[in-house]
């Protein structure tokens, strides 16, 4: 198998792995273990995984980190990991993990809106109508309460905010993978954000001590550690870098679809009208937002 099918394959299999976590995390969270307990383990223990294979076998392509370059390192690390998975899990415990899913469908369309607002990326008019339809799509999503609690609306606007912090990591982390190794630059996010995850977790995991977790809910947390963060995000590296940014990003679209098959098969979760026309707008919007050859 040549390496562009094996990084297709392995994009394909990042998606589902990211959709898998949606019904892992509710499985879980938050009991018998707290939102941010999961954030912890989760984050430390890929964090532990990066640092093991960065020191058995250290790329010969690897930089010394330049002196202005910390900064943007520690902001990555905050805006990619530490603010996007604490509200991320947070917001999931609150919302469905199809709501969830298909509002984390709207992360192109933000980062082609801060693109725009931040770095002033000229925008084409096929553009414009893929971010109204997509903001409107998620709006019907975040209005439709149908078989919904009381917390689910602020659940998904945690969820939106997450995808927002996520849009700003993309733009600023850019530059580094342009310059450095990913491998490199990941190790390094992802080690700054967990020093914000760390104060949040602790008490959480230290409840869990209480109260135990059972085979199954031990066999998901090890699951969401290393098929649904660690492998998650090696494969996606390893898309960017065979395929581009562009064909990987495409992969999204598999993410609500798989999401949506586990959340009925094993939360009893189900799509109404409602959830179908924003999911529908939402996919419009963000397929229009990647047709920028379009004149």
């Amino acid at each position: 198998m040549n390496p562009q099918s094996r990084a297709h394959i392995g994009v394909l299999f990042t998606n589902f792995f990211f959709a898998l976590n949606l019904s892992l995390v509710q499985f879980i969270s938050p009991e018998p273990l707290g939102p941010y307990g999961v954030n912890l383990f989760r984050v430390g223990g890929s964090l532990l995984l990066f640092w093991m294979m960065a020191s058995i076998n250290r790329s010969a392509e690897e930089k010394p980190i330049r002196k202005k370059d910390w900064g943007r390192l520690a902001l990555c690390g905050f805006t990619g990991i530490f603010l996007n998975q604490t509200l991320f899990i947070k917001g999931l415990t609150m919302t469905s993990t199809i709501h969830a899913a298909l509002l984390m469908l709207s992360t192109p369309l933000l980062i082609t809106g801060l693109a725009a607002f931040l770095l002033r990326e000229k925008l084409r008019w096929i553009q414009l109508v893929g971010l109204m339809l997509g903001l409107t799509g998620a709006t019907i999503l975040i209005m439709d309460r149908t078989d919904m609690g009381a917390d689910s609306m602020v659940g998904d606007g945690l969820i939106i905010i997450n995808a927002i912090s996520y849009a700003i990591y993309f733009i600023l982390v850019k530059p580094l993978m342009q310059y450095y190794p990913p491998t490199q630059v990941i190790r390094w996010v992802f080690t700054f954000g967990a020093i914000g995850i760390i104060p949040f977790g602790i008490p959480q995991a230290l409840d869990l001590q209480e109260s135990g977790m059972h085979m199954q809910e031990i066999l998901a947390l090890g699951t969401v550690v290393i098929f649904g963060t660690y492998f998650a995000y090696l494969l996606n590296i390893r898309g960017i870098q065979v395929l581009g940014a562009g064909i990987t990003g495409s992969y999204i679209y598999f993410q609500p679809v798989f999401a949506t098959i586990i959340a009925i098969l094993f939360l009893n979760d189900h799509p109404t009208p409602g959830k179908l026309v924003a999911g529908g707008l939402i996919f419009l919007g963000v397929y229009l937002n990647s047709r920028r050859n379009f004149a």
